[in-house]
């Protein structure tokens, strides 16, 4: 399957109403135990706040999200998601590796914090080539393991 990268800001969530409905249902299917309040409240505060989502874009429609916090050259990554009906199709792995090559082009770094990742959620990410940094604080993509990042 191959999908897009798309980047969803505050005003693309207000334009675009199919925007809002992908977005709600992607976070509807998180366990609501790994979102810090409900899904739609979730993802206004987070634009609101001035955060974006990078999104699996597939036929027009938004089928996984990662919600972004840019810093002067950091990108923090937190709250990954793919649609239920859509998992265990690669779409997740391809969406990092599209977020990675974004950040590269831009020299941005990729990070994510670690205080709340669950065992599985380290795992993916060192399978995609991140490595604890800073004690064990956030997990940094390592450029070589990444293809050239």
């Amino acid at each position: 399957m191959a999908v897009m990268l798309t980047e969803v800001d505050h005003a693309c969530w207000e334009a675009q109403a199919q925007v809002k409905i992908d977005l709600s249902r992607i976070y509807h299917d998180a366990p609501s135990e790994r979102l810090p309040q409900n899904a739609n409240t979730f993802v206004q505060s987070h634009l609101n706040g001035g955060g974006v989502f990078y999104c699996a874009l597939f036929d027009d429609r938004l089928l996984a999200a990662v919600s972004v916090q840019k810093e002067a050259d950091t990108w923090w990554l937190a709250y990954f998601c793919v649609r239920k009906s859509m998992r265990r199709r690669g779409i997740g792995s391809r969406l990092m590796a599209l977020i990675a090559e974004a950040a590269r082009e831009q020299s941005n770094t990729l990070r994510v914090e670690a205080t709340q990742l669950q065992l599985e959620d380290q795992l993916l990410l060192t399978r995609l080539g991140y490595r604890p940094k800073a004690g064990g604080v956030y997990f940094e993509l390592n450029p070589l393991a990444a293809g050239g990042y």
